[in-house]
């Protein structure tokens, strides 16, 4: 899960280096996934009116589905 959060960040901005998923066990089954970026970055990763952080959350959730998961994205203020 982290790996693909991780590329899907790094694909969206211009500072690859700056990007950082942090990875928060939450129980047996449940996962917390922080991802932040560079400040200027963070309008390309949210998009407008939140869709492209929408379609980042709804990809995740889909493939911590298959491995019987739950994964909660949030995108951090550094």
């Amino acid at each position: 899960m982290k790996e693909l959060l991780e590329y899907i960040a790094k694909s969206l901005v211009n500072e690859t280096d700056a990007v950082m998923v942090t990875e928060i066990s939450r129980g047996e089954d449940a996962l917390l996934l922080e991802l932040r970026v560079a400040p200027e970055d963070m309008g390309k990763v949210i998009g407008k009116q939140g869709k492209i952080a929408k379609a980042i959350r709804t990809v995740v959730k889909a493939s911590a589905t298959i491995e019987k998961k739950k994964v909660t994205v949030d995108i951090v203020d550094q």
